[in-house]
């Protein structure tokens, strides 16, 4: 016998009776109630996702949408805080209410929980999202929007960030400016998107300058202050150390601290260091972080203002956005050791 499913997409009939339960059964799992046994859950979600059930977006064109998820990979982080606030400002603006939630993309449940509350847009902020997501959205047409992701999206996914490359130029050229020939670049995993673009930048501003290259100044790894503070040490075991460091996020020039005072050396006297985020540590660390300005909070802003014209049924001229960074400039940067005709440090301190 065939089986014949309409354009519009199966009923919720149809389902039900695929998943051997009632229609209200059916119905409780749609709309992501908990009454439900666990077996029972999983057989239609299951049925759910084969036969494409569709969830009709809740839009009107005359009014703005009332509902929109923001999905982060945790809420223990500055980076965290400053993508709320940025939201949340954003929502206000629309008129719209924002449901916030962690990660959760192995579990099916919470997305058909998601539409079934009604939400009219969804906004990403996880490091590397998993492809399923995109496709369980794209297949429910729920517009979406990722906030700064790490790794390149698919062709066609919006996202809005930063100019990472730019960011690392200017970074890069601060240090050159004050003298330092000999600058380190701690860098997070090598496939990154945004740690990629801004290690190019540090390239870019030393081939600008006639700097010769030193790759063992370049170190990838965890984007993690003790992953940071472990390759400052090495950094500071080579032959002729670096006289600076660019830390491509502020985590990690706060692990660059830990490693220099280890040392018993100081910044900036004996070693500069420079990070890239502008989060409140760097503001707290003991010297000021001078630190390029990732701006988060406008980050998460304009990507809402995005998704709201999406949820409207209008498409962005471009998937990617990206917004200006900027040099914040504290006093963890200074000449280079020796600059002014003193003895060097590095000849008397025990590495």
């Amino acid at each position: 016998m065939t089986r014949t499913v309409s354009a519009a997409g199966p009923t919720l009939a149809v389902v039900a009776r695929e998943a051997g339960v009632s229609v209200p059964t059916a119905s409780k799992v749609v709309n992501g109630r908990d009454d439900v046994a666990p077996e029972t859950r999983r057989r239609v979600t299951e049925v759910l996702d084969r036969l494409g059930y569709v969830r009709r977006p809740r839009l009107d064109a005359a009014k703005p949408p009332g509902l929109v998820d923001l999905v982060l990979h945790s809420l223990d982080s500055s980076s965290s805080g400053a993508v709320l606030h940025g939201v949340e400002r954003a929502a206000q603006e629309a008129g719209l209410e924002v449901v916030v939630s962690t990660d959760g993309r192995r579990e099916q449940g919470r997305l058909h929980r998601l539409a079934a509350r009604g939400s009219s847009g969804v906004l990403l902020c996880l490091p590397e999202p998993d492809p399923s997501q995109y496709a369980w959205l794209e297949r429910h047409r729920i517009p979406y929007v990722l906030i700064d992701p790490a790794q390149e999206p698919p062709p066609g996914v919006v996202s809005v960030g930063a100019t990472n490359w730019q960011g690392g130029v200017t970074a890069t050229e601060h240090l050159l400016s004050l003298g330092h020939e000999r600058i380190a670049l701690l860098a997070g995993p090598r496939r990154g998107r945004c740690a990629g673009a801004r290690v190019a930048g540090y390239r870019s501003a030393l081939l600008a300058a006639g700097v010769p290259r030193r790759e063992e100044y370049v170190r990838f790894g965890e984007s993690t202050e003790e992953g940071a503070a472990r390759r400052v040490r090495e950094l500071l075991d080579l032959p002729e150390p670096p006289t600076a460091v660019f830390a491509c996020s502020d985590g990690m020039a706060l692990g660059a601290y830990r490693a220099v005072a280890e040392r018993g050396l100081r910044v900036p006297h004996d070693i500069s260091v420079v990070g890239f985020d502008d989060l409140p540590e760097a503001r707290w660390a003991t010297p000021g972080l001078t630190t390029v300005r990732r701006p988060l909070s406008e980050i998460a802003a304009t990507a809402l203002r995005l998704l709201v014209r999406m949820m409207s049924g209008e498409r962005p001229e471009g998937t990617r956005t990206e917004l200006s960074t900027h040099l914040v400039v504290r006093a963890s940067t200074a000449p280079p050791p020796g600059a002014d005709g003193g003895a060097q440090p590095w000849a008397s301190a025990t590495l």
